[in-house]
């Protein structure tokens, strides 16, 4: 396959260059080996779907900081909001004095998240913060303990959102004693569903066991929520079925329980709906967001029904840099260029663009396994052969390693370490993400 020359790639060096290499020397000199790293270069500007290095290399990125920049890097109207909100005060902390931009942005997300009930937001700092808050939440308005979440899901790396997570490496691994009463409950993955399976038993027998579990493990009645990914992001990208998610939904409004919908990795705009629980006509009793939210300024919300929100007195949730005023001014510019922009409705264009140019692929490839996602949300898993379907650990780390070298940015995920994933920034060119997923496509060409 012939390689063309490149219009918005621009490679002055190898990765990584003589200012990356310098500086990394000083990253092992100061920074623990815990943060991975997925490039070893280090960002000088990034603009849109480009990122460039301090070497001056530019890269298209499509993992948008693992799904932080839905509406790209350095966003004029979010940079604008922000530098005329520095320069009116950076943090008086809504705990000691409140300030509007909590309230408004609190507002917004009560009008757009599924749903017309009265509901309440609040805000603090990361993802794994609004799942363990979300916990809290429903743990108090329940008076019931136990928390279920799902078999390859992944809420977060603090110590009760680690609990929730299922990827023992390298996310649980020797930090153990986990929280207590949380339990994993199966999630239909129907590429590796049992031979003779449909979808639909799948999805039933699933439901089913969800339901022993109230029988053998844990009593219905002491289950506060059951928090699920509407589509599993660090797990795969694995789409459940509208059955299997209503299903759930079912037998949380049976027993009492609450429904937490984890729409961190995939909220604001990433599926095609500006919270992937549209798609399945599903309203959570509790929804946490972060990610895209503030096009990667730190913030992160919990919102959900207004009588479940207020069952925490005073001073029972918050923190102190909980919905920073810089958070919350991005936000709401970030809400307003996915509506105005319509990039929402974009993220269906660049999905299926790329899905259809992965199921080339899957055609031409044994070992391009499965080709799957919903919106720009999308994934391609590699396997040994077809037949199988062992992971293919190795040739997905060897793909992700030459197209780095080639200059776009892309990530793995799967509990097997064996799927490509993308979660392109949603103002991306059709002439930067044809010119990515060439790249893909040569890189696949000469490595499978």
């Amino acid at each position: 396959m012939k390689t063309e020359a490149k219009k918005f790639i621009q490679l002055k060096t190898a990765i990584p260059g003589p200012k990356a290499t310098e500086l990394l020397r000083k990253k092992e000199q100061n920074v623990p080996r815990g943060p991975f790293n997925t490039l070893s270069t280090f960002a000088a500007k990034g603009e849109g779907a480009l990122l460039t290095d301090v070497d001056g290399n530019t890269f298209i990125d499509l993992a948008g900081a693992i799904g932080s920049l839905n509406v790209g890097h350095c966003p004029p109207k979010v940079v604008e909001a922000i530098k005329a909100q520095v320069e009116q005060y950076i943090h008086p902390c809504f705990h000691v004095m409140m300030y509007e931009p909590y309230i408004q942005l609190a507002e917004k997300l009560n009008e757009i998240t599924p749903g017309t009930h009265h509901k309440k937001t609040f805000f603090v700092n990361s993802g794994a913060e609004a799942v363990e808050n979300a916990v809290k939440i429903a743990r108090k308005y329940t008076g019931r303990k136990a928390i279920i979440s799902f078999e390859r899901g992944f809420h977060g790396r603090t110590l009760l959102a680690m609990s929730l997570t299922s990827k023992v490496k390298p996310y649980k691994l020797g930090f153990g004693p986990f929280a207590p009463d949380t339990y994993k409950m199966p999630y239909p993955y129907y590429y590796r569903k049992p031979s003779g399976m449909t979808n639909e038993e799948l999805d039933a027998e699933i439901l089913r066991r969800l339901e022993d579990f109230f029988v053998s493990e844990v009593p219905a009645e002491e289950v506060a929520a059951i928090i699920m990914e509407p589509v599993q992001g660090e797990g795969g990208f694995i789409v459940p079925s509208k059955t299997f998610v209503q299903g759930v939904k079912q037998i949380c409004e049976k027993y009492g329980i609450l429904f937490i919908a984890d729409e961190i990795q995939t909220g604001f705009g990433r599926t095609g709906k500006m919270f992937a629980m549209e798609y399945f006509e599903v309203v959570p009793d509790l929804i946490t967001m972060s990610k895209s939210i503030g096009a990667g300024v730190p913030i992160s919300a919990v919102t959900g029904r207004a009588e479940v929100m207020d069952a925490p007195n005073p001073g029972e949730i918050g923190g102190t840099y909980g919905g920073s005023p810089l958070g919350c001014v991005a936000a709401l510019q970030v809400i307003d260029m996915l509506q105005q922009e319509q990039l929402v409705e974009r993220a269906n264009v660049i999905g299926q663009t790329v899905i259809n140019r992965f199921r080339q692929l899957q055609e031409k490839y044994e070992t391009v396994g499965d080709v799957r996602g919903l919106g720009a949300m999308v994934a391609m898993e590699f396997v040994k052969d077809s037949e199988t379907k062992v992971p293919n650990k190795e040739l997905t780390a060897a793909i992700l390693r030459e197209c780095h070298q080639r200059g776009v940015i892309v990530m793995s995920a799967g509990i097997y370490s064996n799927v490509i994933r993308l979660l392109t920034p949603l103002v991306i060119t059709d002439e930067q993400l044809a010119e990515a997923l060439d790249v893909i496509e040569e890189v696949i060409h000469e490595l499978a």
